[in-house]
């Protein structure tokens, strides 16, 4: 059986008395690509903040490769691309190369020494992303879809072995969309890496993720592509019924 990588078991979260998620209980295998799916202000983004340790959950518990969250200390084990990171301004001075080192940190020897095995983590992430070829171009000088995988490059030198995306494809064309997810379909296949991607988009997801989770404050289904799209999950939740939006400023 595949190890869990992540385990929630009766996650409750709350802003302030008004409740984002209540009674989630998930569980990602190695190797998984899972879908985290869902209207505006049904608690995706907070629920990969919970699991990043970002926010404290009311109740529930929470184990990253079979440790308990709170005592989990290898963070370098877990990449996070949030969104719309690769907004810049046009004169922001740093290179290709030299947003994709900054991923190398947390992997820095105790005298945080560059070392040859760093540069060789930058030099894979940046052929895995193909951006090689632009490793000293100005990153404000490339388009968005090309700072997107610029972005996922840096954390891919970091070496992780779980990947978190917030919608990582918000505002780029639906061309770029399905290259990028494609992409990371092929990073799960060769590397291994086990993924949890938000996404607003099920048709752009669903031929690349192993499962789908659909939250609205609760779980309301986790299962198969398939499953998803055989079942009227997507009228019910989408369509405009009591459940479906609410008006916070989380996503």
């Amino acid at each position: 059986m595949s190890e869990s990588v992540i385990e929630i078991e009766h996650l409750w979260f709350s802003y302030g008395t008004e409740p984002v998620l209540e009674d989630i209980s998930l569980i990602v295998k190695r190797g998984d690509i899972v879908g985290l799916i869902g209207p505006n202000g049904s608690g995706k983004t907070t629920l990969l903040k919970v699991i990043l340790g970002l926010l404290q959950p009311q109740r529930g518990q929470i184990r990253i490769f079979g440790r308990e969250l709170a005592h989990f200390r290898d963070r370098s084990r877990i990449g996070y691309v949030r969104q719309r990171s690769w907004d810049f301004e046009r004169n922001f001075p740093a290179s290709v190369e030299e947003i994709v080192r900054m991923g190398r940190v947390p992997r820095l020897s105790r005298w945080r020494i560059w070392s040859r095995a760093d540069s060789d983590a930058v030099t894979r992430a940046l052929r895995a992303v193909h951006m090689e070829e632009l490793r000293h171009r100005p990153i404000s000088e490339l388009s968005g879809g090309q700072q997107q995988r610029v972005f996922l490059a840096r954390v891919l030198s970091q070496e992780p072995e779980l990947l978190l995306l917030d919608e990582p494809t918000a505002a780029v064309d639906p061309q770029i969309e399905a290259e990028f997810y494609e992409l990371l379909g092929r990073l799960n296949r060769e590397q291994g890496l086990t993924i949890v991607l938000v996404s607003h988009d099920i048709e752009a997801i669903v031929t690349q993720v192993t499962k789908i989770a659909c939250l609205n404050r609760k779980l309301l289904f986790c299962g198969t592509p398939q499953e998803c799209v055989a079942s009227d999950l997507l009228e019910r939740v989408y369509a405009g019924r009591k459940l479906v939006q609410h008006q916070h400023p989380w996503g």
